[in-house]
């Protein structure tokens, strides 16, 4: 879950390149921005606190950077996020949303659940592989112990629940088996989650090497059919349980 591109994330940081946006042009007339003006600069704003923040880390980030980057004043800023704990998890619900699929990329299509688990399978991966995506988890990772908050800041924008939900709902509708109930199937969800994603994730990181496409494919058929023989295998078992065997 050959696989359509659905990875929405930008092309890899530069470091070291100047990304400093130029100044907003002045409003004739002053007065309040339009909703599209305000919007887009929300978005400006966002996109180079998203660049200061992987790149210098949380703790080296200040308000002061952001809003010279952006081409604002402090007071400009301060009249949108209140303090930078808040515009950064502003930056993760931001980078979470360039992740997720277009609107009308079918994800639960397909003749089987195996088609439909690994294309799902393959979106989780380009996500979570994402140039964007790994930045942020090595920014997490380093600085957690110094800003514990900022592992509540990514687990609250987590679309780990909505995929957990809809493999629970794909396993329901498929295996059709009253004895996998709700907290198994809740259980199977999230250890197919974390067999898709922890090793790719760890290559990626620098354990090991990255993962090609070609690898990741057969990464995600061989999770898919493993999760599922285990499904099975768990839903006979509990079956011969139930009936004295």
């Amino acid at each position: 879950m050959p696989t359509p591109p659905i990875n929405r994330a930008d092309t890899l940081i530069a470091v070291g390149e100047d990304h400093r946006s130029a100044p907003a042009k002045s409003r004739r007339g002053g007065g309040r921005p339009s909703r599209v003006d305000a919007l887009r600069l929300r978005e400006r704003i966002l996109e180079v606190a998203t660049e200061v923040f992987l790149l210098e880390g949380y703790g080296s980030t200040t308000i002061e950077a952001v809003a010279t980057r952006a081409g604002i004043s402090k007071r400009t800023f301060y009249h949108r996020f209140n303090h930078k704990a808040a515009l950064f998890a502003a930056v993760v619900h931001y980078i979470i949303e360039q992740l997720r699929p277009p609107p009308n990329v079918p994800i639960v299509e397909g003749a089987t659940l195996h088609e439909i688990l690994r294309r799902l399978a393959r979106f989780i991966l380009n996500a979570a592989l994402s140039p964007r995506a790994i930045a942020l988890h090595r920014l997490v990772t380093a600085e957690s112990a110094r800003f514990p908050k900022l592992v509540r800041a990514v687990a609250s924008e987590s679309t780990t629940q909505e995929a957990k939900t809809l493999i629970s709902n794909l396993l329901a509708r498929e295996l059709r088996d009253p004895r996998f109930g709700p907290e198994a199937r809740a259980f199977a969800a999230e250890q197919f989650l974390a067999l898709v994603v922890t090793q790719p994730q760890r290559r990626a990181l620098g354990v090991g090497t990255p993962m090609t496409g070609s690898e990741l494919d057969t990464w995600a058929d061989n999770v898919v059919t493993l999760f599922l023989n285990g499904c099975r295998g768990w839903s006979a078992a509990s079956k011969r349980k139930s009936d004295g065997l």
